[in-house]
């Protein structure tokens, strides 16, 4: 029998998101924690005492070890800095959502891979979830017709005023921290974006609060919305001529759906993730290494570039710009 290889991670940010990835590994076959960076130096030492790894006191030691893969978990002003030198010292990157702050830095990177041949994908886990997976092949089987119509929103009211979501120099804001999974719903079933229209408000901060974003797609139109001010509910809806689907709250992180047929069919599906979710990504990333694979066929870098200009052009609607930009 081959013996599978064994792919050992870079982890670059030990927070939360991090703290979730680490717990998701145990879940992955042939896969391990092998250095730990962050510019928080004091967050390395706890974090390597949970989920192990060798601690590293820079960014650049992390690059210079044997590792396979980077993946990318600070704040979303450095996602592209980082992800571009990871590239370029030949690593694979598997970078936290949303990948860069705007299309232009997107392609940066895209070119550092293609001209690295190295792997490159956006963390976007919903396709990866075993319900989401089991969505499509039932559709597949028995369908809704051509999704038309996709629904879907979440607000939080209750995030702290010090939380990195409210901070313009980091790259924060409703749109980038809650509405990209929204976009990913809305370009993953109705194609490219060919109309973006945006309301909202920005915040004593700068960043965005509250967003309403209704698009024109090749496949139909959307309406999202996304908050840190208002307390919204997280469920989606797919809606073709045939039926409707409902992805319960909370649908990023999805274990149920209803299908509801207008022929009065009603199917319920019902699939628990383990790992806390980020277990699936990362299989999926690990299993493209060893295959030799540049880009996922699930998430593209198209669909990274569809899903950052819907936030470009919903940020330009509110006069939304970052430092630099």
């Amino acid at each position: 029998m081959n013996q599978v290889k064994t792919i050992n991670w870079g982890i670059v940010g030990a927070g939360h998101i991090a703290q979730r990835f680490a717990q998701g590994i145990a879940h992955v076959r042939e896969a391990r924690i092998a250095r730990v960076w962050s510019r928080r130096a004091q967050s390395v030492d706890g974090f390597v005492a949970r989920f192990g790894g060798q601690p590293c006191a820079r960014f650049d030691d992390v690059l210079a070890s044997d590792i396979d893969a980077v993946y990318i978990a600070t704040l979303n002003d450095s996602h592209a800095e980082y992800a571009c030198a990871a590239l370029s010292a030949g690593k694979h990157v598997l970078c936290e959502k949303p990948a860069t702050l705007n299309l232009r830095q997107l392609e940066g990177v895209l070119d550092t891979a293609r001209a690295s041949q190295r792997l490159f994908m956006e963390a976007m886990k919903p396709p990866f979830f075993p319900l989401y997976r089991k969505l499509r092949e039932h559709l597949r089987t028995a369908p809704i017709g051509p999704v038309g119509l996709v629904r879907a929103g979440c607000s939080v009211a209750n995030v702290p005023a010090d939380h990195p979501s409210f901070s313009l120099a980091e790259g924060g804001g409703a749109l980038l921290d809650i509405g990209i999974y929204e976009m990913f719903l809305a370009v993953d079933w109705l194609g490219a974006p060919l109309d973006v229209q945006t309301f909202g408000r920005l915040g004593p901060t700068g960043v965005d609060t509250f967003a309403s974003v209704h698009s024109r797609h090749e496949g139909g139109y959307a309406q999202l919305f996304c908050g840190l001010d208002t307390d919204g509910k997280g469920d989606a809806l797919l809606a073709g001529p045939l039926g409707h689907v409902a992805i319960h709250e909370k649908w990023w992180n999805p274990v149920r759906a209803t299908i509801s047929y207008v022929d009065g069919r009603l199917v319920e599906l019902h699939e628990p993730f383990e790992g806390g979710g980020l277990n699936y990504e990362t299989e999926h990333f690990c299993e493209l290494i060893r295959e030799g694979a540049l880009e996922s066929p699930v998430m593209t870098h198209a669909k990274s570039r569809q899903m950052i200009s819907m936030t470009d052009a919903a940020r330009a609607s509110l006069g939304l710009r970052f430092p630099g930009e």
